[in-house]
């Protein structure tokens, strides 16, 4: 009994030791908005970019390589008083688009406990809160973040987050509106995934609310673990004007419209100049048979999938950690991804081998200073109904500020 008690002492005295120890090395992440809302100041001001060069190599196609200003965002942000806050994050996109990525009001009730309302990113995966191009390795986001997890991905909504320094626990909780299933087209399907469903906050309609959360612990010593989740019904404007006495309208609105259940992992070590990181997406959607019979246009049949499923690892070393004098970082790295949007399938659709795909990228990040890197990988990407790796070589520059 002695010996049980001792034990557990010791492992309690382990556990508040790392946890000491991983605050003093900052073991928590934050974003552009996250270090704006920390700041003092009136008026906050913040911003990142990058400018992209893409050139695929394959054995039997000769194409161009792309050049491209791929994005360069303001996040402009007002503090009322100590309390009240807001931040808005304003996106231009090669050149010519623009959209509005964050654009929310906080409320600090006390130190752990904060109100958030208005645009707001979904807090699944890592990508999707830190798309800053100094904060992920290799020139574009990881594939997996935008096949299963659209990022960027943001709705409008309300909820509450915080950070309980004690627990070593930060966590986030919103209701927002689903994905745009149907408005008089389907929008999910097996090739594009939930991308074309995302709503951006672009006079996005509801009609019913979904539920994101996530929860990340950072109470062992340079461990981050994240756990998200999204849950609810997809959207579809056949809801609007229903007689709810009509049968008929009612079941041809509930076939427009699937119910989608996400969960995802995530975690990321460092140790000295070792950078390790993953992420695992699992994602279950109902009703798609009907929904893939509802929304087949000109003979062609939809092909949402009843299950999606994605996951990388990546390793990164920076090689000039313990060079005397040295403030810029050089970080070889390589991630292996896997995702298939045809996970599982419903009825008599068959499953499409090339939604199954593997990819390698490699490369090298040079941190010149804190907010500015260089960039550039090669990768390999290969699908099951391939017979060979697609090439594209990738190089660019990024800012954070």
């Amino acid at each position: 009994m002695k010996k049980t008690i001792l034990l557990s002492l010791l492992v309690i005295v382990w556990f508040s030791i790392n946890a000491q120890d991983s605050l003093k090395t900052e073991n928590i992440f934050r974003n552009t908005a996250d270090k704006l809302l920390a700041s003092d100041g009136a008026i906050l001001i913040g911003g990142y970019g990058e400018v992209h060069y893409n050139q695929s190599f394959n054995s039997n196609t000769r194409s161009n390589g792309t050049l491209d200003v791929h994005r360069m965002v303001m996040l402009l942000g007002y503090n009322f008083n100590s309390r009240t806050q807001f931040i808005s994050e304003i996106e231009y996109e090669h050149v010519s688009e623009v959209y509005i990525e964050q654009a929310f009001l906080q409320y600090k009730f006390n130190r752990f406990l904060n109100f958030r309302a208005g645009l707001i990113l979904v807090p699944m995966g890592i990508v999707n809160e830190y798309h800053e191009p100094t904060a992920f390795n290799g020139v574009e986001r990881p594939m997996v973040d935008n096949k299963i997890s659209p990022t960027t991905w943001r709705e409008v909504g309300l909820g509450l987050s915080g950070n309980v320094i004690e627990a070593s626990l930060k966590y986030q909780a919103y209701l927002v509106n689903g994905f745009n299933g149907y408005n008089g087209k389907g929008n999910l399907s097996g090739k594009n995934g939930f991308r074309n469903g995302r709503q951006k906050g672009a006079e996005s309609y509801i009609s019913s609310p979904n539920l994101t959360a996530k929860v990340e612990y950072y109470g062992i010593r340079n461990l981050n673990i994240g756990i998200a989740g999204y849950f609810g019904k997809t959207q579809s404007t056949l809801y609007n004007g229903l007689d709810k006495a009509d049968d008929d309208a009612k079941s041809k609105a509930d076939s427009s419209v699937t119910s989608v259940s996400m969960v995802g992992l995530d975690a990321r070590y460092n140790l000295n100049g070792l950078q390790i990181k993953g992420q695992f997406y699992y994602v279950g959607i109902s009703n798609t048979m009907q929904y893939n019979q509802f929304t087949t246009q000109g003979g062609i049949q939809n092909d949402l999938g009843s299950a999606m499923l994605g996951y990388y690892v990546e390793a990164g070393y920076n090689i000039l950690k313990y060079y005397a004098g040295s403030k810029s970082e050089l970080i070889p790295f390589i991630r292996l991804e896997s995702y298939n949007t045809h996970y599982a399938k419903e009825g008599a659709l068959q499953k499409n081998k090339a939604y199954d795909n593997n990819v390698i990228s490699s490369g090298l990040s040079l941190k010149l200073a804190k907010g500015a890197v260089l960039k550039v990988d090669i990768q390999f990407a290969k699908s099951k109904a391939a017979d060979e790796y697609s090439k594209t070589l990738n190089a660019g520059i990024g800012v954070m500020f």
